[in-house]
């Protein structure tokens, strides 16, 4: 299926760590999350093993919400956590 990317969830993306490449591999190899008014969401948890505003994090998991328009699949916007996920 097709990925657009809408301008708000790359801006959102590049402001809080992620990027889009990211973004297209959380959405074709993610784990499904719940998501609210009819979209779907799916996360992944990435190795980060640096600073962030001063502080050392092990991982960063990125979250994706999009919708599926006909066959695309359109972003609506990401989240991006840092910590460490068993």
């Amino acid at each position: 299926m097709e990925i657009q990317i809408d301008p708000h969830t790359l801006a959102r993306a590049l402001e809080r760590g992620t990027n889009e490449a990211e973004i297209e591999d959380v959405i074709r190899n993610g784990s499904p999350i719940p998501a609210k008014r009819s979209r779907q969401g799916k996360a992944k948890v990435y190795p980060f093993k640096q600073e962030r505003h001063g502080k050392y994090y092990e991982q960063k998991r990125v979250e994706v919400i999009y919708t599926i328009e006909w066959s695309i699949i359109v972003t609506v916007t990401v989240y991006v956590f840092y910590g460490k996920w068993g």
